[in-house]
Parts: C-alpha cells; sequence; structure tokens
C-alpha cells in the first residue's frame, strides 16, 4: 500500500505495528503492536478474518513481517510501502 492510499484510508484501517517498543512509545499510530522478534510467537494473537496493514520505520521490516504471515496462511494482509517515513513525508 502505498503513503498516499494509507493517508487517505487510515480511519479504515487494522493496523498491524510491528516497531520495536521503544519506536512504539515515541510515535504510534494506534493497531494492535506486536515488534517484529515476537510476531511468529504471538500469532495467534492475530486474526486472518481482518485486513491487515502491517507497518514499520522505513517498510523493510514490515514487507518481512508480510511474508511470515503470508507462510502461515494470512491472505488478507498488506504492508505500507517506505513505512512511517514516507507517510509522514507527505
Amino acid at each position: 500500500m502505498t503513503a498516499s492510499d494509507f493517508k487517505a484510508e487510515l480511519n479504515q484501517l487494522n493496523l498491524l505495528d510491528i516497531r520495536t517498543p521503544r519506536e512504539w512509545d515515541d510515535f504510534n499510530l494506534g493497531g494492535f503492536h506486536v515488534s517484529l522478534d515476537t510476531l511468529l510467537e504471538r500469532i495467534d494473537e492475530i486474526s486472518k478474518d481482518k485486513n491487515w496493514v502491517i507497518i514499520c520505520y522505513n517498510g523493510t521490516q514490515s514487507l518481512i513481517a508480510m511474508r511470515l504471515l503470508k507462510a502461515k496462511g494470512f491472505t488478507n494482509i498488506d504492508h505500507l510501502e517506505g513505512g512511517l517515513e514516507a507517510y509522514l513525508s507527505l
């Protein structure tokens, strides 16, 4: 998902923020927070029935998380291209 689409649809999105707890505390947009390093341990907390958009700082870790979740059977999942850095630069 592009930063422009993300901005336009933000109020309707289910966010999955995979940044570190420190990054989350510094700035967050809400949603469900689980850091990338605990994602697989906490995967049962993430509903496969929802459409998720994964966010991180620059889009790299969210792409990794998206691939991991797709390998675990998630189908309604996307990530913010360029991460919060791209969104905040709009």
